[in-house]
Formats: C-alpha cells, sequence, structure tokens
C-alpha cells in the first residue's frame, strides 16, 4: 500500500468512525494526540511570543537559562520511570493482568517520589554554585523557585503516564487545554504586574513561582480523575523479587539512555551560558523553541510506544514502517517551510529585536526532519527491550556534541558572540543527525540478526 492509499485509508476509517484493531487505535490515538500537541505546541509558542516580547532578549536569556537548568532536574528525577511504567503496564493491560498493572503503578510511583525529593535536595545544596559557574549571571533566586516547579511538574508528568498507559489520550487532550489556558492567562499578568512593582532580578522568579502555580491546578485535575482509572482500583498483586529486580534492571537501563537524552536537550543552552549574554541565549532559545515546536506537530510518534509494546513480529514491522514513511513525509514539507519563510516568522512571532535569531532558525530547522524520526526509532527499540543498542549510540553522540561544542565555542567567541551560537547550533545538528544516522543502521542489524 502506497503513501496516498494509506491516507486513503485513514481518512475513510476517521469518516466511518471505524477505530477496531490497532491500526484504528493508532488513528484515534493520533488525532486527540495530535489535537494536544496542537494545543500544546500553539499554547507554548504564544506564551514564549508573549514572555519573549514582555522580556525582550536579555531578561528572556536569563529566564531559558534557568527554566533549562530547572527541566535538566527534572529530567533526571524521570530516570526512566515514565517509560517503564508504559511499557509494563500498557503489556499487563494488554493481557488482561490488571492487578499486576497496579502493582507496578504502586512500585514506581514511590521510585519516582524518591527520585524527586532526591533531585530537590540536590538543586537547593547546589542552586549557588551553578549560578556562579554561568559568570554569576542572576539565577539563584529563580533556582531557588524551582524546586517547587520541579516537585509539581514531576507528579503530573508520572500521573500523566497512567492514561497514555491505558491509551486515554482524550483525558491529556482535556488537560492540555487546561493547562496551556491557565499559563497564558496567569503567568503574563504575573509577570506584567512584577514589571511595575519590582526590579528586574525577582522578574525571573515570579515567572518559574507562577508556572508552579499552573502545574499545581493541573495536578488536581488529573488526580480526580485518575482515580476513576478501571485497572487502579483493583487489589494489586504483590511483587515477587524476580519482578522487582525485571523493573529495576529496565529502569536502569533506561536511566542511562533518559540521563544521555536530557544531556542532549539542555547542554546547549547550559554550555552557552558560561560564555555569552543573556541577550544571545534569548536568540538561541527562540529559534530552538520554535524548532522544536514545528518538530512536535509531527504528531505520530507520541501514541507509538504503547501499541508497539502491545505487538510484535510483522506487526511491529509493518507498524513502525509506516509510522516512519508518513513521519518523514510530514517532516520534509514542514523543513522546507520554515527554512524559506524564516525571516517572515522571526518577524511576526517575536518582533524586531529577536532578528539576529533567522540565520540560527534556518540552520537549527534541520532538527524538524530528524526530531520526529529520532523519536519513533527510540519508540521501537524501548518496545522491544533493546535499550543497550541505543544506550551506547546516544551517548556517543552527546560526546560528540560537547566536543564539537567546546571546539566551536572556544574558535568563534573571539568572531563574536552570535558566531560562537551559530557553532552550537552546527554542532547539535552534527550530534543528532549522527545518532539519527546510527538508529538505522543499528535497527538493519538488529533485524539482519534474528
Amino acid at each position: 500500500m502506497n503513501n496516498w492509499q494509506q491516507f486513503i485509508d485513514i481518512f475513510k476509517r476517521i469518516k466511518q468512525r471505524n477505530f477496531k484493531g490497532n491500526t484504528g487505535l493508532v488513528i484515534k490515538n493520533s488525532f486527540y494526540n495530535s489535537a494536544s500537541t496542537i494545543i500544546e505546541k500553539v499554547g507554548a509558542m504564544i506564551f514564549v511570543i508573549i514572555l519573549a516580547r514582555i522580556l525582550l532578549p536579555e531578561l528572556f536569556g536569563l529566564y531559558s537559562l534557568a527554566l533549562s537548568t530547572i527541566l535538566l532536574f527534572i529530567s533526571i528525577s524521570g530516570l526512566g520511570v515514565g517509560e517503564t511504567l508504559i511499557r509494563f503496564v500498557s503489556k499487563a493491560l494488554g493481557n488482561n493482568k490488571k492487578s499486576k498493572a497496579k502493582s507496578y503503578v504502586i512500585y514506581l510511583s514511590k521510585l519516582k517520589v524518591l527520585l524527586l525529593f532526591i533531585v530537590i535536595i540536590s538543586l537547593a545544596i547546589s542552586s549557588k554554585f551553578i549560578s556562579q559557574i554561568y559568570s554569576d549571571k542572576p539565577i539563584f533566586l529563580a533556582l531557588i523557585a524551582g524546586l517547587l516547579y520541579i516537585f509539581l511538574a514531576g507528579l503530573v508528568g508520572f500521573v500523566q503516564l497512567l492514561f497514555n498507559a491505558t491509551n486515554n489520550f482524550k483525558m491529556l487532550f482535556i488537560r492540555q487545554i487546561i493547562f496551556q489556558t491557565l499559563r497564558l492567562i496567569i503567568v503574563p499578568i504575573l509577570v506584567l504586574y512584577s514589571l511595575k512593582y519590582f526590579n528586574t532580578e525577582i522578574i525571573v522568579p515570579i515567572v518559574i513561582l507562577s508556572l508552579s502555580f499552573v502545574w499545581f491546578l493541573t495536578l488536581c485535575f488529573l488526580l480526580i480523575f485518575a482515580n476513576k482509572i478501571p485497572f487502579l482500583r483493583t487489589k494489586a498483586d504483590k511483587l515477587v523479587k524476580k519482578e522487582r529486580k525485571k523493573i529495576n534492571k529496565f529502569v536502569f537501563g533506561l536511566s542511562i539512555l533518559s540521563l544521555s537524552g536530557l544531556f542532549f536537550g539542555y547542554i546547549d543552552i547550559l554550555m552557552l551560558g558560561g560564555f555569552v549574554a543573556g541577550a544571545f541565549l534569548g536568540y538561541y532559545q527562540s529559534a530552538f523553541t520554535l524548532v522544536s515546536s514545528f518538530a512536535s506537530l509531527i504528531f505520530f510518534s507520541g501514541v507509538l510506544l504503547p501499541i508497539f509494546s502491545r505487538i510484535k513480529g510483522k506487526r511491529l514491522e509493518n507498524g513502525f514502517k509506516k509510522s516512519l514513511k508518513i513521519t518523514f513525509l510530514f517532516s520534509l514539507i514542514m523543513f522546507l517551510s520554515v527554512f524559506i519563510f524564516a525571516p517572515t516568522i522571526i518577524k511576526v512571532i517575536y518582533g524586531s529585536a529577536y532578528l539576529d535569531s533567522i540565520n540560527l532558525l534556518r540552520i537549527l530547522s534541520l532538527l524538524i526532519i530528524s526530531l520526529p524520526l529520532i523519536f519513533i526509532y527510540t519508540s521501537y527499540f524501548v518496545a522491544r527491550g533493546k535499550i543497550k543498542a541505543i544506550t551506547k549510540l546516544l551517548v556517543v553522540s552527546i560526546l560528540i556534541n560537547i566536543f564539537l561544542n567546546c571546539t566551536f565555542l572556544l574558535w568563534l567567541i573571539d568572531y563574536g558572540p552570535l558566531f560562537a551560537v551559530i557553532g552550537v547550533c552546527i554542532a547539535t545538528i552534527i550530534s543528532k543527525y549522527f545518532y539519527l544516522f546510527g538508529l538505522i543502521f543499528s535497527r538493519k542489524k538488529l533485524i539482519k540478526n534474528e
């Protein structure tokens, strides 16, 4: 079946509301997930636009640096727990073992809370030192405010995984509407009010605290409906030592993958923080945010892990190939659009204060092709339990990224901070595509050896 026939089949299923089987489940979940992703990315884009225009490049750059550091710690608190929950719970429910699924949730929730507290304490102790590393940029108070942000955002991330594992993407869609609406209303109002009565050093912490309040309201909403998930009402089985060991082994393998992935995601802005002023951090972050948003609009990979975890053999391979073809087509169209219209996009979205971001956006637009494909390949490997196959590759990619970042930063900083930022963009592109081609080669090797 060619790509055009696949689109016709999908359209017919939607028109007839035929969502039977794994294909139908993917289509239904893709609909809700795509709607959720569009709301998330459009909402995030509007939020970033408003915030970037209110704060201007200098304060927006400091906010980006502080938030990237906080998100780094949030990612550490995950350490593969989320992917493990989706895989084990989805598999248990697929085998109609509801009590076993609940036992996995209880065990992993305890692990999640423990990791959250460890991360919060670590950031509280190291926040002063971290701000000094960034050439004494005034983000200490923002990092302290981030302690509450980490706790609340971490809990929301875990609870929503329960809906993900049960293929209830409709609830995630509703959650996204609530979060984006509250964020667009509450945060800008508090920031504008603060700019009138407080000095600039307190503005970034206020933004972080405002976001924390939005996460708290979102958590309350999710907890109300999480209690109604059917399998959570059953009596949980007691996990034996062998089962706990299996979970811990899987979490450990994904922990290395998660740690590597989070450094891959935040290493650029963190390394730039020690070399360039806040305004140039703002230029980079504004371009990277747009690229990430556009890449995330290629929505098909978001629903694949729960599905991939339930199927195997030829059905898994066929599902993977179909997802890959459709995703690549949309990615290519999106990339060309962003590359061609980059000047217009920057001017319209951010204004003339961010014109230095145009070339950065064009360079980073190449990620619109690679990121969605990477998501699909990693979902495939995780679903098959082949964590080691991608962990080593990701670590090598990160080392390449760090090496190239250091090389370009030390070399190009003498030509000006904007050249240094361009160097970091190029380093990101090279390392990401190295990772993607490595995944492609690893899968071919895996299939050949079977």
